[in-house]
């Protein structure tokens, strides 16, 4: 695993509290994840933790949108 660190996604297609429970939920199941502030006006998903980038960019696949 690598160092804790913070990532900002851009996701598109947010725009509702479902497509933020979604993407959070998703992100949530990752281990080593410890904060997870996903903004729907920006559209920006903001991960702190211990992860792998690609890990993120799957989850937020997996909830139906793309991570830039």
């Amino acid at each position: 695993m690598s160092a804790e660190h913070t990532n900002t996604y851009l996701v598109g297609g947010m725009s509702c509290d479902h497509c933020e429970a979604a993407v959070r939920d998703q992100v949530a199941k990752i281990g080593g994840v410890k904060a997870i502030d996903v903004d729907l006006a920006s559209k920006q998903v903001v991960v702190r933790g211990e992860f792998e980038d690609a890990t993120v960019r799957a989850a937020i696949a997996a909830a139906g949108y793309d991570a830039a």
